[in-house]
């Protein structure tokens, strides 16, 4: 057993280092990776709606951009056609008339003169000039949002980038976010604005640009400004405060979620003041924002998500999967691991087996060559006394012949059988003449070791079909394990018998019994595996191949009966071989009929 443990406890090691111990530091990964995949794919849904915001926030800057460049075209038109004195008077009427989106139209001169409107204009127009005339002036300075083709002073200029995005699993939400579920956390309030106003005067704005925007707030409320002055008359600027409720009726045919995603989101156009002004929402807060920038300052795009539980779900969904994956990955090593070290225990067995099996068959093939040799030589040098003695000779010569041929074929029928070319020639005889002439034939030898043999016989005779030979050689593995076993028991009866089995099916039985040790309990199956012994042959000095009773077995079942071992009454073993009566044969695994 000793032999066996070392190998296993050197597969066992190599086994962990090589395959366990891998196995577990990948599945310990692969766990920490499903995890991590639930934020991961959080991250890609806000990434992907995140671009949705941007694409409609630029939407929305373009928009804007192509105000000014309307605005441009207009003063041009203008002034092809006015006067410059007349076009700087009377600008804010022109203005109002001709841009659909102009709330006030003005004209500033170079040295901050307010040329128009007029202070006794419309109520509109009074209020603007009560409202900027200071600041287009260049009298005072103001916080104002601006930027200008061509550069200026500064610019309060938006990231494109910058957007309150989606927290995840493991973030605290802080106190602009508010929980969504066990794994999100929707933005709850846009934090501070990215857009940072500058104090500057209308002079310092304007700088050497030709065209430009300024939005200001005045009693908490926006008011956007366009300017722009011609290459040709550097010292006149004209411009236009915008109308925001028809800014954002141009606006609203481009807040419209993208037909890849308008199933899942809705998207709005968000005010200073925190209002939707365009588009729908799903939600009261946004899933993502995306600020338009300084011609609109704080106005925000927002997607919202129209089924806010489907993306944690769908998070918890990938991770339930990946983790399940995992473990199926390990209970797929485990089992095959479970499989290789079974085969290989096996296979170390087998080969311990077989060592044993060469050792013992090495040894018997040497005492009986021994046993011929020596009372050959005694015969051949004329040594023996008298009649009596070279017969004795002659009789043990005999014997240990048999015994050799007896080895000698179980080996070649045995590896025969694992090579499936063992053939028998399956004709009629009578069983009970087989087992008389086998039993007779081995008598002396039994008797030589002191063990009576006892003979049962039915007086009819018993037809079957079957390879004489063959029968004969199981009949004698198992009188040959009788009396390797039973030599203290002095008796061994051999009996055949007629029953029927199998629902009526007629067969005949022989028992070969004898008074020995028996086989030790939970071995009873285990005596017809190859190569296995219940009595090591090293400690009980018992010799065999191991292989009488697995050919005996296979013979039989080759010729559709069986072979069992069952305890006998009283000690010892009992060896019952079955076989059919009716001729119908089952052809055995590895054996063809000839």
């Amino acid at each position: 057993m000793y032999c066996l443990y070392v190998p296993m406890k050197k597969v066992a090691l190599v086994f962990v280092l090589a395959v366990i111990a891998p196995s577990l530091v990948l599945a310990w990964l692969a766990v920490r990776s499903a995890r991590d995949q639930q934020m991961v794919a959080a991250q890609q849904q806000t990434l992907l709606y995140q671009g949705v915001a941007d694409a409609l926030a630029k939407d929305a800057r373009d928009y804007m951009a192509e105000q000014q460049r309307e605005f441009a075209q207009f003063v041009e038109s203008q002034r092809r056609e006015h006067s410059p004195a007349e076009l700087a008077s009377r600008f804010d009427a022109l203005c109002v008339k001709g841009c659909a989106s102009t709330e006030v139209g003005f004209t500033v001169s170079a040295d901050g003169t307010v040329l128009s409107p007029s202070l006794f204009d419309r109520q509109e127009a009074r209020q603007f000039r009560l409202n900027n005339d200071r600041f287009l002036g260049s009298c005072e300075t103001v916080e104002v949002y601006w930027n200008s083709q061509k550069g200026g002073v500064g610019s309060g200029k938006l990231d494109t980038k910058s957007a309150r995005v989606v927290g995840l699993e493991g973030n605290r939400p802080g106190k602009n976010q508010v929980l969504l579920s066990s794994n999100l956390v929707l933005v709850k309030e846009v934090a501070e604005s990215k857009v940072a106003p500058d104090e500057a005067e209308f002079r310092e704005l304007v700088g050497g640009a030709f065209e430009g925007t300024i939005a200001r707030f005045l009693q908490n409320k926006l008011k956007v400004l366009l300017w722009y002055r011609s290459v040709r008359e550097p010292d006149l600027i004209y411009g236009a405060q915008l109308n925001l409720t028809n800014i954002v009726t141009g606006l609203e045919p481009l807040i419209r979620a993208p037909e890849s995603v308008g199933h899942d989101v809705q998207v709005a156009l968000i005010n200073d003041a925190g209002k939707i002004v365009a588009g729908t929402a799903a939600g009261a807060r946004p899933f993502v924002v995306s600020e338009v920038g300084s011609v609109l300052p704080h106005w925000k795009v927002g997607v919202y998500l129209n089924h806010p539980e489907a993306l944690a779900k769908g998070a918890r969904t990938l991770k339930a999967v990946l983790t399940l994956s995992v473990l199926a990955m390990m209970a797929a090593i485990a089992f095959g691991s479970a499989l290789i070290v079974r085969d290989l225990r096996r296979e170390l067995t087998l080969a311990r087996k077989k060592t044993d099996f060469v050792s013992n068959v090495s040894h018997e093939l040497k005492t009986p060559l021994t046993s011929i040799r020596m009372f050959s030589e005694l015969l051949g040098e004329g040594k023996v006394t008298g009649e009596a003695q070279r017969k004795h000779f002659l009789q043990i010569i005999g014997s240990e012949t048999a015994r050799l041929t007896r080895l000698i074929n179980n080996v070649l029928d045995f590896a025969r059988m694992e090579r499936g070319e063992k053939e028998y020639k399956l004709e009629r005889c009578d069983l009970k003449q087989v087992v008389r002439d086998t039993v007779e034939s081995y008598r002396p030898q039994l008797e030589a070791k002191g063990l009576a043999v006892r003979l049962l016989l039915p007086e009819q005779a018993m037809e079957a079909r079957g390879d004489r030979d063959a029968l004969a050689q199981v009949l004698v593995n198992l009188l040959s394990n009788a009396e390797k076993y039973a030599a203290a028991g002095k008796e061994i009866d051999v009996k055949l018998v007629l029953l029927q089995v199998n629902g009526g099916q007629p067969a005949a039985e022989i028992h070969i019994l004898d008074r020995g040790p028996g086989v030790p309990r939970g071995a009873e199956e285990r005596i017809f595996e190859q190569f296995y012994r219940a009595h090591d042959s090293l400690s009980s000095g018992v010799q065999g191949s191991g292989l009488g009773l697995t050919l005996a077995r296979q013979i039989m079942r080759a010729h559709g009966g069986d072979l069992r071992y069952e305890a006998h009454e009283g000690g010892g073993s009992c060896f019952v071989v079955t076989l059919p009566m009716d001729g119908q044969l089952i052809q055995a695994a590895g054996c063809r009929r000839k």
